[in-house]
């Protein structure tokens, strides 16, 4: 079922997002840290994708970053910026790791990540939506319930 589909049956599609910026907040949390301790391995990868040494921690502090401003909430003009930085770095990886042949071991990870963080930021978008819809209907929201049959039911009276 798409997340369209999801609005227009009335299913509030946070839950889904939550678990895909989790994994895509995780997974990019995780690939930062060798980046900004310039871990040998991640040296030599860089190296060998013909970067120099000194962007390294700044790559991995700018993920670090867009992380956080992407799970903090609020924020939507920071949080659209971060989504764009995560995308251009790991389409960035993609592209050089396809670009000197590496075996798809050695891409894939971008590849995943790509597809999180894009998901994300759909999700993201769905979930805006979303919000603005329950706002133009004037449905009052019911605390401490997800079921948006009460809200609609509860927002009549």
């Amino acid at each position: 079922m798409t997340s369209s589909a999801s609005i227009r049956e009335g299913r509030n599609p946070k839950v889904l997002y939550r678990t895909v910026t989790g994994l895509a907040a995780a997974l990019m949390l995780l690939a930062s840290i060798p980046d900004i301790l310039q871990i040998p391995e991640a040296v030599s990868i860089f190296a060998r994708l013909g970067y120099p040494r000194y962007l390294l921690p700044f790559l991995g502090t700018a993920k670090a970053l867009g992380v956080a401003a992407i799970i903090v909430p609020g924020l939507p003009r920071l949080k659209e910026w971060a989504y764009a930085g995560l995308v251009f770095d790991v389409l960035g990886a993609l592209f050089s790791h396809l670009s000197v042949g590496d075996p798809p071991p050695a891409w894939i990870p971008a590849a995943v990540a790509l597809s999180l963080v894009s998901g994300s930021y759909l999700l993201y978008r769905t979930q805006l939506a979303y919000r603005s819809r329950t706002r133009e209907s004037g449905l009052v929201p019911v605390p401490g319930t997800t079921d948006r049959n009460a809200e609609l039911w509860l927002s009549r009276y």
